[in-house]
């Protein structure tokens, strides 16, 4: 058995972050000791691992709870998991193509910049060249 502290130091994972796992039912709710400390077994120790991996790879939640899931049935295809990390790498893709553009962006605008002073500086006037959005209707 392991105090919340062990599961920690052990998977790098903060304290309140476990707690919140646990409420999110990624981990299964603890036995308690005597002294009403959270008592974990190995199999949290491996599931929260897991969890830590997928979250390093950008997995959300939900994604994750479903991994979990599919993760209970070794016998299954493995098409869901497939789909699920399909899924995210597409949109990990997208994020990509759009920091892309963020920094040709960015690239463009400090290379005009050469002015000494804010009153010829091309990063102030492009930011200031974008119109506001009129929200009112």
């Amino acid at each position: 058995m392991y105090a919340i502290g062990d599961l920690s130091r052990r998977t790098g994972v903060k304290v309140p972050t476990i707690r919140y796992y646990e409420q999110m039912g990624l981990i299964s709710p603890t036995q308690r000791s005597e002294g009403n400390q959270r008592r974990y077994e190995k199999t949290d120790l491996e599931r929260l691992a897991f969890i830590r991996h997928a979250r390093d790879l950008g997995f959300d939640i939900p994604a994750i709870r479903e991994l979990i899931a599919l993760s209970r049935h070794p016998e299954a295809p493995c098409a869901g998991a497939d789909r699920i990390a399909d899924d995210h790498l597409s949109a990990v893709r997208a994020k990509i193509a759009s920091l892309q553009k963020l920094e040709h962006e960015l690239e463009r605008i400090v290379s005009h910049c050469g002015g000494h002073s804010v009153e010829d500086c091309y990063v102030i006037r492009a930011l200031s060249d974008h119109g506001l959005c009129d929200h009112e209707h």
